[in-house]
């Protein structure tokens, strides 16, 4: 029998956790967003819920020089922190698998050396439940740095349901824009 138990367990573990994040980095006056696939099916979600898919685990960006009072309070909470394979993680002590983990990424950085540009830190868009995720802006052009099969589903979600919009491709650099233009393409 097809049941959504597995997708509903998934949907309820993903927001729970930002939630704690969120109460984690909150009371530890640690501005953050939420970034990443998570961010881009709220924008979308809130625009037309069909067309949202969830992904499968929370990032986060923050400034690098609050990371040593997030570890000290995310251990506090029942939180480790790690560092595998490049990436930095919050995981639940209780649940120590990377999936379950929160990734961290830092804002005026770049992810990777290769990439073409840093982690924007525009000011963040606010959820209803006072969650604090990265604008449409910066997830544009963080998906576009990255350009991951999954970052340009994620642009072709974005796209479709109107969110890319004239300003914004106005404020990306030749490259970028070239990039979104291939991402249409091959839709």
């Amino acid at each position: 029998m097809l049941t959504a138990t597995a997708y509903d367990t998934h949907k309820d573990q993903i927001f729970d956790r930002i939630k704690q994040l969120h109460s984690l980095l909150t009371a530890a006056a640690i501005p953050y967003r939420i970034v990443g696939g998570m961010a881009v099916f709220i924008h979308v979600f809130e625009k037309d819920p069909l067309r949202a898919r969830l992904t499968a685990d929370v990032d986060a960006a923050i400034h690098r020089d609050r990371l040593p009072m997030l570890i000290e309070r995310a251990k506090e909470a029942g939180w480790e922190y790690s560092h595998l394979a490049g990436v930095d993680m919050l995981v639940d002590s209780e649940q120590p698998k990377a999936r379950s983990a929160v990734h961290l990424v830092f804002l005026n950085e770049k992810v990777r050396p290769d990439y073409l540009e840093p982690v924007p830190s525009s000011p963040p868009a606010t959820t209803q439940e006072g969650i604090l995720l990265a604008p449409v802006s910066d997830l544009v052009r963080m998906k576009l740095t990255s350009y991951r099969l999954k970052d340009r589903v994620h642009l072709q979600d974005l796209d479709s349901v109107g969110l890319i919009t004239p300003e914004i491709e106005r404020q990306l650099p030749a490259l970028l824009l070239a990039r979104l233009a291939e991402v249409r393409t091959s839709e």
